[in-house]
């Protein structure tokens, strides 16, 4: 019998999990469902959030050359997700693909590691939904009320309860919603493009790269870029080593294209549909940050959009998209880009949501959490149970706690997914040459390779709290596997079964868990 950390789950097996009549999702997503998810997700939080506090702190107008490094290797890690989602097309993305390759204890820490991802991101962007409410409409809207001494952020739970209905009557339905919404929040930063090109001074942009400077976050504490601390390189401020951190940072601003990899079982065609739609989101929101980075940094020097410059409300505070128009005199853009911010983050949260389902759903169904949690809606066909429970769990987190520099935690357990599925893509075309690939990455082992070295690059230039925060979740995912999900496992019950375990036996574990 196989050593439990290390017994992976057959392609075969993945691909007749998905006919179980009690776990089976419902195809009915086309490549453009996917692209709008893709797009949906990733042009939100990050791109009104992060552009101009990191062109003001850390790259200057080079904030564009930061997007191009983390666009790249988000490219590379996209044909490794293309190879892999046409390939094996079951939900769960990261932690179904590691199953595959790598076994078992791998894709549990992939898929603890995946809803670190979804979960803390919904959150977060869950209460920048709230904050933008007062921007939207006016003073006497406020996200944030006090019962008992205690602030509740009811604009936060409310948008996560509506997303939940949503999410549970339908994923077509999902992205006929996200499809509307994202028509909007495209238009608006097509707006930011087009008006604010008439407002670039090039003086702005001199210098691109600004000279280096000492201090900033790189001071020897546990805030400072890990990169930093191990080889003494001073400040993070300006410089090269600007751009660098930076592209770890503004690397929030391209989460979640993964997403559409965790849908691959609910596609029509997933062979030819996954991959275009992964390759179609990126493109589109990769040609759009870009010209967003351009624009912005043209009409304001890199020094007003520092935390330390601005007055009243903005001073020692991190700058955004509407603050650029708003020192610019364009109170009304000021307030368009709220509101595509609001439409953006909406979007954001659900399809969050929606991946944290899906990779919650195929755990489930293998039995490395309680099988009854992956009952899927006899009406609906979606996993009702988890999605209902994810919603519940997101609302409490971001409606009652504080949620401060948590975006470079997603960032981290991003990567790290990244990483694995790069290595376990080269893994599996040694181990499986056989199996059928609607999409392969070009170049033999080049591309993978390339992939995890990008990635671990953006990686160490994130803060070395980011990495004890992201070891300590994992020592605690580790934990719950040897507890719960190794001795309930579905492939280890089938393999005691097949080397002659006690049926009874396996059958009674099996009944506790449906």
């Amino acid at each position: 019998m196989a050593n439990p950390l290390t017994r992976t789950k057959s392609v075969e097996q993945s691909l007749a999990d998905t006919d179980e009549p009690d776990t089976k999702l419902r195809k009915n997503l086309t490549w453009r469902d996917l692209t709008v998810f893709g797009v949906s997700v990733v042009i939100g939080a990050g791109i009104f959030s992060v552009t101009a506090g990191q062109a003001g702190d850390k790259a200057g107008p080079a904030i564009s050359l930061s997007f191009v490094l983390a666009a790249i290797a988000c490219g590379l890690a996209a044909l490794c997700y293309a190879e892999f989602a046409s390939t094996v097309p079951v939900a769960g993305s990261a932690y179904t693909f590691g199953y595959a390759t790598f076994g078992e204890f791998l894709a549990w820490i992939l898929g603890w590691d995946l809803i670190l991802e979804f979960a803390v991101g919904a959150a977060v962007v869950a209460k920048a939904w709230s904050s933008y409410l007062t921007n939207v409409f006016g003073d006497g809207v406020n996200g944030i009320v006090t019962v008992g001494g205690i602030d509740v952020d009811w604009g936060a739970i409310t948008v996560i309860a509506v997303l939940t209905i949503l999410l549970v009557i339908g994923t077509k339905l999902s992205a006929g919603v996200s499809a509307v919404i994202t028509a909007i929040k495209i238009s608006v930063v097509l707006l930011i493009i087009v008006v604010g090109a008439f407002h670039i001074k090039v003086d702005n942009y001199s210098p691109f790269v600004p000279k280096a400077e000492g201090g900033g976050d790189s001071d020897g504490s546990i805030e400072s870029s890990l990169f930093s601390l191990m080889t003494g390189s001073g400040g993070e401020s300006y410089g090269w080593y600007g751009v660098l951190a930076a592209a770890s940072i503004v690397f929030f601003a391209f989460i979640g294209f993964d997403v559409v990899a965790t849908t691959a079982e609910e596609t029509k065609n997933p062979q030819r549909d996954v991959p275009r739609g992964i390759f179609g989101s990126l493109i589109i929101v990769t040609v759009l940050y870009i010209a967003v980075t351009i624009v912005v940094t043209g009409m304001s020097k890199y020094t007003e959009l520092s935390t330390a410059a601005g007055e009243g409300e903005w001073q020692g505070k991190p700058k955004n998209l509407a603050y650029v128009f708003g020192i610019n005199g364009m109170e009304w853009v000021e307030r368009v880009v709220a509101i595509g911010a609001l439409a953006g983050l909406t979007t954001v949260v659900m399809v969050l949501m929606l991946g944290q389902s899906r990779v919650l759903f195929a755990m489930s169904r293998d039995g490395l959490l309680p099988r009854r949690l992956a009952r899927t809606h006899r009406s609906y066909g979606t996993p009702y149970r988890l999605q209902i429970g994810i919603g519940v769990v997101v609302a409490v987190v971001a409606g009652f706690f504080p949620i401060n520099r948590l975006e470079e935690m997603v960032n981290v357990g991003t990567l790290f997914a990244f990483v694995v599925v790069a290595g376990g893509l080269m893994v599996l075309r040694r181990t499986r040459p056989d199996l059928k690939r609607g999409f392969v990455v070009p170049g033999g082992p080049i591309i993978p390779v390339l992939a995890i070295i990008a990635c671990l690059w953006l990686m160490l230039n994130l803060s070395a709290l980011t990495w004890i925060r992201f070891l300590v979740w994992m020592v605690i995912g580790v934990c719950v596997y040897f507890l719960y999900g190794m001795r309930h496992s579905m492939v280890g019950k089938r393999e005691r079964e097949a080397v002659g375990g006690s049926t009874s036996t396996v059958a009674a574990a099996g009944a506790d868990d449906s």
